[in-house]
């Protein structure tokens, strides 16, 4: 080769480079632009209330999870803060936390009474702390005030709605509505040729809308070890995030609620009693459930999904499990609303227009605690889940002007501004209001997140999935929201981590949380939890 023609090569290349980067540019460009107009346009019309003329110069401060200026949950925060000093003059400084020490730094915060934080956008496992503490205030006296801006409360799905509340009142702004479903490879899955070998190494069709956990497990060990995607090397047949420390203990308890949440009987099968829709506790004596058959063998379920993947997951965050199936190497992801954007961004993924979403699946097993016995089902038990931190805001008792604060936090609760952070998903809020969902059920348009760059077949799947988990499964894994809930779940993470490194048997994991469990309770006070607890999971005692 001449070097007359190597460096005609590179030169082309250095070109071809400059003019993709160009186009990429391009494109980020006009996506702002449209961020911008679609922006402007939510904001004109959406309920702005009677801002207080006081409160022009004012400041306060809001701790959120560390993400960034356009980040998951934090980078919303940024984003609407101009239109927000526009609308008040008031402004807020914005404090960023990262995950791992968001209790410690918040629980300090209020322990101290140094007030640092007068509103924090956070988890909702940390309400127990709160309202033991009277660490935030009740927010109902803002619902009739003219200042604030009017926010759809009976539109929100009933298991966030009953995030926000506690008892007879609302603590909570409308924001973010975390749960877990399983992504998968649509193609893969409708392809013949994979079908008709899963039936004849498995013995019955292939579950195209997979609704058991055992079907999952079939499918991701299928795949599995398999070059399907025709790279040479082999590919995996599921990926999660299970680092300790990160979020993989909410993939444990959305898996398990199938397994340990026997439905009552009677015309409510929702109801809550000692025996039925219960997860966490004995609600009578405070002992942990975390060892009882159910929650064993959900945890053998989750060990045997995480040997149908790549090993490296047990030490996995968020990113790292959701790249692998977005570069195209798994052909399901078990995670939050995440990955229903991110799948749309040719940036990090291969797989827009070949999205497929199914609901959490359920299990045809449940151990009854009441009979001590394993029940057998015609169909799955079909338990929904609120698993993520379903980030949001609420004010401090410690805050020094909560009406200011409860404005901006209406006015991010409102239909239009929600609904947008929805739609323009790199915000990391996710679905979970009539007006997020598709005519004829819900209230949204398909040009709605079409506009902002989503597949509308992807979308479809995606919005119908959250849809169906949010407002048509009867029941929900009860939410852990009692003083300590952080401790508790350490506990739970730890251990089942060493269940899926192999360094204790299922039972053994689970027998050492509930030694962690008791020990816990026990600091706290454990009459005090007890009752703590019934009122947070609503257990009348009946």
């Amino acid at each position: 080769m001449s070097k007359f023609f190597r460096k005609s090569v590179f030169w082309g290349l250095v070109i071809l480079l400059l003019f993709s980067l160009s186009l990429v540019a391009f494109a980020q460009e006009e996506m702002s632009e449209l961020e911008k107009k679609t922006a402007d346009e939510a904001f004109a019309k959406a309920d702005k209330g009677q801002p207080d003329p006081d409160w022009k110069g004012k400041k306060f401060t809001i701790a959120v999870l560390a993400s960034g200026p356009h980040g998951a949950i934090s980078g919303p925060l940024y984003f609407w803060r101009p239109y927000w000093e526009e609308l008040t003059g008031a402004t807020y400084d914005i404090a960023e936390i990262p995950f791992g020490e968001l209790q410690a730094k918040i629980f300090t915060d209020f322990a101290t009474g140094t007030g640092n934080y007068d509103c924090i956008v956070g988890p909702s496992f940390f309400y127990g702390d709160y309202i033991a503490n009277d660490w935030i205030i009740p927010i109902d006296k803002y619902f009739d005030d003219p200042r604030m801006p009017e926010w759809d409360r009976e539109s929100i799905a009933p298991p966030i709605r009953e995030l926000l509340q506690w008892g007879d009142n609302w603590y909570g702004f409308n924001n973010d509505h975390d749960g877990m479903v399983i992504y998968y490879r649509k193609d893969l899955f409708n392809d013949p040729r994979w079908q008709a070998e899963f039936k004849e190494e498995y013995g019955y069709d292939f579950p195209v809308s997979p609704v058991t956990w055992q079907e999952i497990l079939d499918i991701a060990k299928f795949f599995n070890g398999k070059d399907w995607n025709g790279d040479g090397k082999d590919d995996f047949g599921i990926t999660m995030h299970l680092k300790v420390g990160e979020q993989g203990f909410f993939n444990y308890i959305a898996l398990a609620g199938s397994f340990v949440c026997m439905p009552a009987p009677g015309d409510d099968p929702a109801k809550i009693t000692r025996y039925h829709n219960v997860f966490w506790f004995d609600p009578e004596t405070m002992e942990p459930l975390i060892n009882t058959p159910g929650h064993v063998k959900a945890l053998e379920m989750l060990t045997e999904l995480t040997k149908a993947g790549p090993s490296a997951m047990v030490g996995w965050g968020l990113g790292e499990a959701w790249d692998v199936f977005l570069r195209g190497n798994a052909a399901m992801c078990f995670t939050f609303g995440d990955v229903g954007t991110l799948s749309q961004d040719p940036r990090v993924s291969v797989v827009q227009g070949k999205l497929g979403v199914a609901p959490i699946p359920g299990s045809k097993e449940v151990y009854d605690l009441e009979s001590e016995q394993w029940v057998t089902l015609e169909e799955p038990n079909l338990v929904g889940n609120k698993c993520g931190a379903s980030w949001h805001g609420v004010i401090s008792s410690y805050a020094e002007d909560p009406d200011m604060i409860a404005h901006f936090l209406s006015w991010q609760a409102t239909p239009e501004i929600n609904h947008w952070n929805v739609a323009w998903g790199w915000t990391g809020i996710d679905p979970g209001t009539t007006y997020d969902f598709l005519e004829p059920a819900g209230k949204a348009k398909i040009e709605d997140y079409t506009i902002t760059g989503y597949d509308a077949e992807d979308i479809t799947q995606f919005l119908d999935a959250y849809y169906t988990l949010w407002f048509e499964y009867p029941r929900s894994v009860p939410y852990l929201r009692i003083a300590g809930a952080a401790d508790y779940i350490e506990s739970l993470d730890i251990h089942m981590s060493e269940a899926l490194t192999g360094q204790a048997t299922p039972q053994e994991a689970w027998n050492r949380a509930a030694q962690d469990w008791n020990r816990i309770t026990d600091q706290l006070g454990r009459e005090e939890q007890k009752e703590l607890y019934k009122e947070a999971i609503g257990y009348s005692g009946e």
